[in-house]
C-alpha cells in the first residue's frame, strides 16, 4: 500500500500487532525516496503491509503546508514561524496517517521526520523550543529505527540538480554547499548520540549496494528472517 497525501484508511482493517515505524534522513540528493521504495519492496516480499509517506506532507492538510513551505513563502516569517508550520504539518501527519497505520499492523516508511527538524530548524532555534515543538507534534509516536543516508554535501547537491535539468531548486536545494555540509555533520552527531535507533549508511555507494546495506540493517534491527536470496 502506498500513500503520500491521503492519510490512512482504517476501514475493513483487521487488528494486528502494531507495525514498525522507520524514518529515512539525510541531505539533499542522498537517495531517500529511492531507498524507501526498495525497502518497501523487500518488506512486502517478506509478507508485511507497508505504507510509504513523507514530510512535510503525508496527509491532506500537511501536503498543503508542504507546498507553502517548499515554495519559500514562509522564509520571510522567520525561523520560529517556519518551525511551527512544520510542527502543524507533522501533527496532522501523525494523527491521520502514521498512528492509524501502525495500529493496523502496517510498517510505516517515512521520508524525513523529527530529526530533520532538529537539524534544519535547530540551527536557528534554541534547543528548548525545538524539543517542545517535537513533543507537541510527535508525542509517543517515535521511530523504531532511523536510516541516515550519509553523503557529502557536494555530491548530494550534484545529484539533486541532475534530477532537475531546468535548474529549478526548491526552498532548501538553493542554499549553499557549506550550509548543507554543516547539516550533514549535525545529522552525524545525532546518529552518534542515538546509535541504537539511527543506522548510518554510506549513500555514496552505488544504489544496489546502499539497498543491500539498508535491508541488512533492517533485518538485523527487527530480526527479520527471509528465504535465501530474498
Amino acid at each position: 500500500m502506498n500513500s503520500s497525501s491521503d492519510g490512512f484508511d482504517m476501514k475493513n482493517r483487521v487488528p494486528k500487532e502494531p507495525g514498525h515505524f522507520i524514518t529515512f534522513e539525510g541531505g539533499e540528493g542522498s537517495g531517500k525516496s529511492t531507498q524507501i521504495k526498495l525497502l518497501a519492496d523487500h518488506l512486502r516480499k517478506a509478507d508485511f503491509d507497508v505504507l510509504e509517506t513523507r514530510e512535510p506532507g503525508g496527509s491532506p492538510n500537511a501536503e498543503a503546508i508542504r507546498q507553502y513551505l517548499l515554495s519559500g513563502m514562509a522564509e520571510g516569517k522567520g525561523p520560529r514561524a517556519e518551525a511551527m508550520l512544520f510542527t502543524a504539518a507533522r501533527m496532522d501527519h501523525v494523527e491521520n496517517t502514521i498512528k492509524p497505520a501502525l495500529n493496523a499492523g502496517t510498517w510505516v516508511l517515512c521520508d524525513r521526520f523529527m530529526d530533520s527538524t532538529r537539524v534544519y530548524q535547530g540551527m536557528d532555534l534554541d534547543t528548548e523550543t525545538v524539543d517542545l515543538l517535537e513533543k507537541i507534534a510527535v508525542e509517543k509516536t517515535r521511530p523504531d529505527m532511523t536510516i541516515l543516508l550519509d553523503l557529502p554535501a557536494k555530491q548530494g547537491l550534484q545529484r539533486a540538480l541532475s534530477r532537475d535539468p531546468d535548474g529549478i531548486k526548491d526552498r532548501f536545494e538553493k542554499e549553499d554547499e557549506a550550509l548543507h555540509e554543516e547539516r550533514r555533520q549535525a545529522f552525524l552527531r545525532l546518529a552518534q548520540s542515538e546509535p541504537k535507533r539511527i543506522a548510518i549508511i554510506d549513500a555514496s555507494k552505488p544504489e544496489h549496494i546502499v539497498d543491500s546495506q539498508v535491508w541488512k540493517a533492517c533485518r538485523r534491527r527487527f530480526g527479520i528472517r527471509t528465504p535465501m536470496g530474498v
